[in-house]
């Protein structure tokens, strides 16, 4: 029997798996909510998976944060193998930690897809689009972030891998009616007292009916373009000042004197001291005692405490 022809929806979405991928992959588990985009993912990556001889599977995350969420589980699992993978369900507790709903589900989310694929050394495949990109930039923007923050989502990070970062929702939408299969819509997609979900349902739309078509391909561009420039900021600044100095007290005479440098050597020498996550306006604090030193006693970093004395900054815990 002749093989079924891909339609062209799977078959950019094909491409794109195999571009993401390199030879050293040894397995593949692909991250599914039951959505168009990560059931696309799935069947696309069932195709790569049995082109490469490799094993492959699809994780369904249990947020258990709604009533239903076993049932809408079960059925993404269901779906998954339906589009070509076997399927587990992993349960997981979301612990608020102030970074809000969306994101404390994210980091429990990973932490578990991490955890089995250390297990079965296997690369993990999320469904983000161009779209969630284009969302991360513009919610960015509103922030007033700094370009790693703008740079978006990272194509490749550690054993995860964002494929579709360049295709549109609307291919993965299509996929699915090409795999005559039915995805799940989340409900928190359109409850509007989330940020991301006014963006996409109120924002976006009045941009490109404002400005023009496009705009969702220019924000991923922007983002793509602010990678590879805070690519090179950041090795230059590691260059600048080597680990080991880092560690201890930080010598006012090897920050580099330009802006971009300095912040980001004083945002590593702080991370290095355990500070949480310092935001812009502590780097600029701190940034303060280089630049604008009248004897101030100290600075507040979430986490610690900066001070200066003589040529030297120093770290004193909170």
């Amino acid at each position: 029997m002749a093989k079924k022809a891909l339609g062209p929806a799977m078959a950019q979405l094909v491409a794109a798996v195999e571009h993401a991928l390199d030879d050293s992959v040894r397995g593949l588990i692909v991250g599914c909510s039951g959505g168009a985009d990560s059931l696309a993912l799935v069947a696309a990556t069932a195709i790569v998976a049995k082109r490469r001889s490799a094993p492959a599977r699809a994780i369904v995350i249990d947020h258990g944060l709604q009533e239903d969420s076993a049932a809408v589980a079960k059925k993404a699992a269901s779906r998954a193998e339906r589009v070509g993978l076997p399927a587990d369900i992993v349960e997981v507790t979301v612990v608020p930690d102030g970074t809000g709903p969306e994101a404390s589900a994210r980091t429990a989310r990973h932490a578990a897809l991490g955890e089995v694929a250390d297990a079965l050394d296997a690369t993990v495949l999320l469904g983000h689009t161009l779209d969630d990109q284009a969302e991360t930039v513009l919610l960015g923007l509103a922030r007033g972030s700094g370009a790693r923050s703008l740079s978006g989502m990272a194509p490749a990070r550690d054993r995860f891998v964002r494929p579709f970062l360049g295709i549109r929702r609307e291919v993965t939408e299509a996929a699915c009616t090409e795999l005559d299969t039915k995805f799940w819509r989340d409900p928190h997609n359109d409850d509007l007292e989330f940020a991301r979900v006014r963006v996409r349902k109120k924002i976006m739309p009045m941009l490109e009916a404002e400005l023009g078509p496009g705009i969702a391909e220019a924000l991923a561009r922007t983002a793509v373009m602010l990678r590879d420039d805070t690519q090179v900021l950041d090795r230059l600044a590691e260059e600048a000042v080597s680990a080991e100095g880092l560690a201890g007290a930080l010598a006012v005479s090897v920050i580099p004197r330009e802006p971009a440098l300095r912040r980001r050597v004083l945002r590593r020498w702080l991370l290095a001291h355990g500070a949480a996550e310092p935001a812009y306006a502590h780097v600029k604090a701190v940034e303060a005692l280089v630049t604008d030193w009248r004897g101030q006693k100290w600075v507040e970093v979430p986490g610690l405490r900066v001070s200066r004395s003589a040529d030297r900054l120093l770290v004193m815990r909170d």
